[in-house]
């Protein structure tokens, strides 16, 4: 058998990426308003500093209108909940974003609760959580890992995954379940797994599709994975790498790449798979929701 075809995350990243700024500048010439993103950092964290700068570059060359608030590590709660409350009421923002994770003193769920439903872009909220798993994803902002899992998932296996067999390994509400929710809406057969899973190898071998989101690097071995499946790999994980010098790491996913290829008919790399899109889809939500806050019709839905 032939060698698992890549998916190329960051090709399919950039043809949506595309496709958002071209359908900003139509809200734009339509309505002379950028949709308006707004991204609370609090902290110093190293790879949240990281990601935060990559989605204000994203958005600015999506030509929206980005804003950054960058908050120090002892800010208060009552700070964090008052900056909130303040984008909330402001009409140049339409979507509301707060890094993950927090410092230990801010409740995390006290303030993901507060960001409006409607401004809610990475679908957090109990509201848009409710609206994805009671099957009304077109009234929902949905978790952008997810959507970028589905849309990677269209574009490879061409549009139609009604019947197919899937296993999502890992239960998070960032990313296991919305995930499973996706694709039973899509009409697989969907089993959740995770790491208390009874056999977990022989589950994981009879899935056409394999959604990898559980945070240990390599767990998923190659011979796990059915002949022919669609492997995505959500885990970014960074090991030991004394190969390439004393102290060195590098990054792997949750999925053993190099034992993988020869069983998958397609397989996400780390990097260069997921992580890109999930920018991508953090654009297309705050696209969405400027355009529903500003009573307008949906367009084309990209996955």
């Amino acid at each position: 058998m032939s060698p698992a075809r890549i998916i190329d995350g960051k090709a399919v990243a950039e043809s949506v990426r595309e496709e958002i700024t071209r359908r900003a500048a139509n809200l734009v010439e339509a309505k002379g308003i950028r949709p308006g993103l707004a991204v609370v950092l609090v902290g110093e964290d190293p790879a949240s500093q990281v990601y935060v700068r990559n989605k204000d570059k994203t958005a600015e060359a999506c030509g929206f209108h980005s804003v950054k608030h960058t908050l120090a590590a002892d800010t208060p709660e009552a700070d964090v909940l008052a900056l909130v409350e303040t984008l909330n009421e402001d009409p140049a923002i339409h979507g509301i974003l707060v890094q993950l994770p927090l410092p230990g003193h801010i409740d995390e769920s006290k303030v993901l609760r507060l960001i409006r439903p409607e401004k809610d872009v990475d679908g957090f909220h109990p509201i848009n959580v409710g609206l994805l798993t009671t099957g009304e994803r077109e009234h929902a902002l949905v978790p952008c890992t997810p959507a970028g899992c589905l849309v990677l998932l269209k574009r490879t296996l061409g549009g139609n995954l009604s019947g197919l067999s899937a296993v999502v390994i890992g239960r998070s509400n960032i990313v296991g379940k919305p995930m499973a929710n996706l694709l039973l809406q899509e009409s697989c057969t969907v089993t959740i797994a995770h790491s208390r899973t009874k056999d977990l190898p022989a589950v994981v071998k009879g899935a056409d599709i394999v959604v990898a989101a559980v945070g240990r690097p390599e767990m998923v071995r190659g011979d796990w994975i059915k002949a022919g499946a669609a492997v995505i790999d959500v885990g970014i994980n960074r090991i030991p790498a004394p190969e390439r010098g004393e102290g060195k790491t590098r990054l792997v996913g949750d999925v053993a790449f190099e034992e993988a290829l020869p069983h998958a008919g397609a397989i996400t790399p780390v990097p260069g798979g997921v992580g890109p899109m999930t920018i991508a889809m953090l654009m297309a939500n705050t696209l969405t929701a400027a355009r529903r806050q500003l009573g307008l019709p949906e367009e084309e839905p990209l996955f």
